[in-house]
Parts: C-alpha cells; structure tokens; sequence
C-alpha cells in the first residue's frame, strides 16, 4: 500500500523500507502467534535484521553505520511493527539504547560502543525506570559511587525492555542523592559486569516476545570512564534522549495500527452477511474510513517531526510529545474498532487483531505515558504564550 508520505521518501529509504517489509513477512509472519504465545525472544530474526545491515541505519557512517537518523528508524520500526509489535520493539530497543551515546558519548566511548551496535553484533538497552522512579524520573534510588577508577553501583532498575538480553546498558543513577535531579548521572554497564544480574522477568499483557526484567545491581563495580558527559547530566540525557525517541514509539504504533487496518479491511471484504460483504454496510465502511483516515495523518505527522529532529534543530520536546501521543491514540482505537469489526473471531487468537489490541496499549504508557506528553506540551504552550506578552 503506497502511503503519501513516500513520495518525500529518498531511494535508500524506500530500499530500506522495502527490505524491511520483505524481511517482516517472510521471517516474523510465520512465527509472530507462537513467539507471543510463548514469549519467545526473536534473537534469530533480529541476526536477520543486521545482516540486512538495518542496525545501521541509524549510526552514523564515522561508526560502521549507514548515516542515517530518527527517520531511518522510524521506517523500520514501522515495517516491523505491522507485522508484530513485539519483535519489532526488541529492534527498536536497541536504537533507544544507542541515543544517549549517539548525543552524550564522549569519542573514545563512541568508537568502543556504536559499532558493535550498528552490526548488531551487540544489542543496546536503555535503564531508566524504578519502582518509585517511573514518571518521576527524579527519585531515582539506584547509587552510583566512585571509589578510585570505579563506579559502584547499588539499586534495582524495573521493567527493562530487553532486560537479560540486552549487552550493553544505559543506566541512569543518582552520583548525588542530595541534589535531585541535578544529582542524576549515566553510565555504561556491560553485562557480565561483577555484581550485575537479572532478577524477576515480566509476564505481559502485549508485546510478549520483548522480554522485561529487573536490572540487579549488588556492589557492581564499573571503570569511571563508562560516566557519560560528566556528573550530574543525567536528567539532561534522558530528557534527550526521550526527545529523540518518541517518533519510535509513534512508528511502531502506527505500524500496528496499519497491520490492524489491513486485517479489518480484508476480512469485512470478505466477511458475507445479509447477502453481501459487511464492507458494503456504512457502518462498517465508515469505521474503515476514518481508521485509514488517521493512520495517514499520524503517519504524516511522525514524518515531518522525524524530519524536523534529523535536520539538527534543538527545541524538539513539544513536537515529539505530540506525535507520540497521536499516533499511540489512533493505534489503541484503531486496533479496537478492528476487533470490533472481525466481531467474535477478532476475540479470537486465531485472527491476529486480538494482539495487536494488546500490543496497541503499550505505546501509550512507556517511554512516558500520555499524560506526561501533554504536561509536556502544556508547559511549552504556556511558555510560549507568555513570550508573546
């Protein structure tokens, strides 16, 4: 299906957005129902995905990738996400994972990491998330102390996607409890580290292929030169980094409520009641209409933010919230109106629209749920509106 936005796609953008789409129904198609089922990590196809060089799309060619950026990876995750929003977010895990290093990394880190990121001979992961740390990033409890030429690392991290699958970790903790936020810091954690382990992994409601667990850490001992920009930019670095990533939460959101579309659409196509296809029924028909309706605009909004973070500029927080919450809303009420439409076989697990309601959910809440998004937008508009006095 050719989408308006492609037309300002550029050539290597279209072979990869086509490579991808090969890639996702030929390899993650045929397993997406067991690999849910049984939550399965798709280590193998993810081996596929960099042999397909598409960890590189969002590396920079100084660092063995193919110089592109949030667009790049957006296309992917999209793809990917169409055919299985899990297996897709073990892909873009990695790419969240490498955005601090891409923005904050000093060279000597860069040149060590990235690379083995953009073969995908290594899988990046990002630690942000605590018990009492979700939307309050600030009551960070996790202690990083140096003594020497090592950090020291002490705390629980929860809900990390690619958690024990992961190889190489971005954990945010606080080098300065007194100070706050302004106390936070990011370090660089290998795994295999002494005193780095995994502890409880999640049984979820979608996305059942990402596996989520606990990160452990009991006198982990790290060199001190895995501190990213310095003590007590950590807050600055999530923020960041979130700013960067939203339009890859958008993506797979749209990818699964494109996938959801295509289903509801063939099916009521097919679907025969009172002598004709259910499509032929308005409202049947109008429910399509406005679940392509909004696809299209989310995606066309995911588009130009895309755009609009690659092209260099800073002032990116408002946008991205904004298509984040977009796109994340249409998927939930899209993949609703699907199982609606496919009436009790979409209740089914026979027909895929039932997991991608439940993939659906999940783009609302993580990486900041809605709610912060719009705290995020208000506080911009008012901030805006009081320059203009």
């Amino acid at each position: 299906m050719i989408s308006p936005t492609d037309i300002f796609y550029t050539e290597e953008q279209l072979e990869i957005k086509n490579l991808t789409k090969k890639i996702a129904e030929e390899k993650i198609l045929p397993i997406r129902a067991e690999f849910d089922e049984k939550e399965i990590f798709p280590r193998e196809i993810l081996a596929e995905l960099a042999r397909a060089d598409l960890f590189r799309v969002f590396i920079p060619e100084q660092y063995d990738g193919l110089g592109g950026g949030t667009t790049e990876l957006s296309i992917v995750t999209e793809e990917l996400s169409r055919i299985c929003g899990g297996v897709a977010i073990c892909y873009a895990a990695s790419g969240l994972g490498a955005m601090p290093l891409l923005s904050h990394a000093n060279e000597q880190q860069k040149k060590k990491y990235l690379p083995l990121i953009a073969s995908g001979e290594k899988l990046a992961a990002f630690a942000i998330t605590e018990a009492e740390a979700g939307s309050d990033s600030g009551n960070i409890k996790t202690k990083a102390v140096l003594k020497g030429d090592k950090y020291i690392l002490n705390g629980t991290k929860q809900f990390i996607t690619s958690g024990s699958e992961a190889d190489i970790y971005v954990v945010f903790v606080t080098t300065n409890p007194g100070k706050g936020i302004r106390g936070l810091s990011a370090v660089i954690v290998e795994k295999g580290a002494n005193g780095f382990s995994f502890g409880k992994k999640e049984k979820k409601l979608g996305i059942r292929s990402s596996i989520t667990t606990e990160l452990v850490f009991d006198d982990c001992e790290i060199p001190k030169e895995n501190l990213i920009g310095g003590e007590g930019r950590g807050f600055r670095i999530a923020m960041d980094t979130f700013d960067r990533s939203r339009p890859g939460v958008a993506s797979q959101a749209i990818g699964i409520a494109q996938g959801a579309f295509e289903a509801a659409a063939e099916y009521s196509s097919e679907r025969i009641q009172f002598g004709q296809a259910v499509i032929n029924f308005q409202g049947i028909g109008f429910m399509l209409a406005d679940m392509e309706t909004s696809i299209q605009a989310a995606r066309s909004l995911n588009f130009i933010v895309s755009k609009y973070i690659d092209s260099g500029v800073k002032d990116i927080g408002k946008f991205s919230a904004m298509t984040k919450i977009f796109a994340s809303d249409v998927a939930m009420k899209v993949t609703t109106d699907a199982v609606q439409i496919l009436g009790g076989y979409g209740y089914m697990k026979d027909y895929p629209v039932e997991k991608m309601m439940r993939d659906a959910k999940i783009t609302q809440i993580y990486e900041g749920t809605n709610q912060i998004q719009r705290s995020i937008i208000m506080t911009k508009l008012i901030h805006e509106l009081a320059q203009k006095k």
